[in-house]
């Protein structure tokens, strides 16, 4: 079966197409420049699934990372499908200790998401914005003006704590 075959199969959920096209990238069965080029094609439900199983991936082994998936997730920030969006903010956060000198097209679509009416874009975007904090490069200087603006306008706690800890943590 390949991807295409997958995600177009009725009989499978949805959460599991994702957890398959994990377990197809931490088992070497497909590449993850294979799944972009499929991603990249894709509609819009499939390329989210493509990105939450990328998303899976680069929590356990965030070494899997390239620069084509930065760009593509960093491209998919400005998508209008809030599952995309929060899922590639997902990644970032996963993946930005690895790229601490690209980062900065990153940030700027991240910050954009800041402002999303889905709390789960707000959530993951801060979860992003607040390990790329941690990291401690010289975004800080600029970034933690901006967060500090970010918890002043932010409605939900929960979201304002993902970036109190971080700033903790610089």
């Amino acid at each position: 079966m390949n991807i295409e075959e997958l995600l177009k199969d009725k009989t499978i959920k949805s959460k599991e197409k994702t957890e398959i096209l994990a377990e197809w990238l931490l088992n070497k069965e497909t590449s993850i420049n294979e799944l972009l080029s499929f991603a990249s094609k894709a509609k819009e439900t499939d390329k989210a699934t493509c990105i939450e199983a990328i998303e899976h991936v680069t929590k356990l082994k965030p070494e899997i990372a390239n620069e084509r998936l930065l760009d593509f997730i960093t491209s998919a920030l400005t998508e209008k499908t809030p599952r995309i969006k929060w899922e590639s903010a997902r990644i970032i956060g996963n993946i930005a200790h690895m790229f601490p000198d690209k980062l900065d097209t990153p940030i700027k679509n991240l910050i954009d998401n800041t402002d999303h009416s889905g709390t789960v874009v707000r959530w993951s975007s801060a979860y992003a914005l607040g390990e790329i904090l941690k990291l401690k490069t010289n975004h800080n200087s600029r970034l933690k003006d901006i967060v500090m603006e970010i918890v002043n306008k932010e409605e939900k706690n929960s979201i304002k704590k993902i970036y109190s800890d971080a700033i903790k943590k610089i």
